[in-house]
């Protein structure tokens, strides 16, 4: 009899652990998320929306004047809060990964990559999410298509 419950409890204790472990991972990219939503909210977005002179600057040297600094800010704020709602999450972190693709490609071209590494740094992490939070995609197709 022991043989057969002995099984049967390695695998119960090892579905326990999976599941212990799964959570703490969906726990983990939650910080993560909402690290990077304060992030781009705070640090990122709210200095260009509010015309703070080292944005003003920058986007001046870039040739954008205030029009790009704005759109920027906008765009970062919006992925910034879709980060944080379920059924935007993953083509929020698509959508910021393509902006810190722009930004690289600023940071070497304008700025003599002073600062490139750092939107390689935040794309990692939003493919991450992106990748994690796929599933979504088909709940927001179905919202668009008005089939929820």
């Amino acid at each position: 009899m022991s043989e057969t419950t002995a099984p049967t409890t390695s695998v119960a204790t090892a579905a326990v652990t999976v599941s212990a472990r799964g959570r703490r991972a969906r726990t983990a990219l939650r910080v993560v998320q909402v690290l990077l939503a304060l992030f781009y909210g705070l640090a990122s977005a709210l200095p260009k929306l509010i015309a703070n002179s080292s944005a003003v600057e920058s986007f001046d040297k870039i040739g954008w004047g205030s029009a790009g600094m704005y759109t920027i800010g906008v765009l970062e704020l919006a992925g910034a809060m879709a980060l944080l709602i379920p059924v935007l999450q993953s083509v929020a972190a698509m959508a910021l990964s393509a902006l810190m693709v722009g930004a690289f490609i600023v940071q070497l071209t304008v700025f003599d990559g002073q600062y490139a590494a750092t939107p390689l740094i935040l794309i990692v992490p939003l493919a991450l999410i992106a990748w994690t939070r796929r599933d979504h995609n088909r709940q927001l197709l179905r919202v668009i298509r008005g089939r929820a």
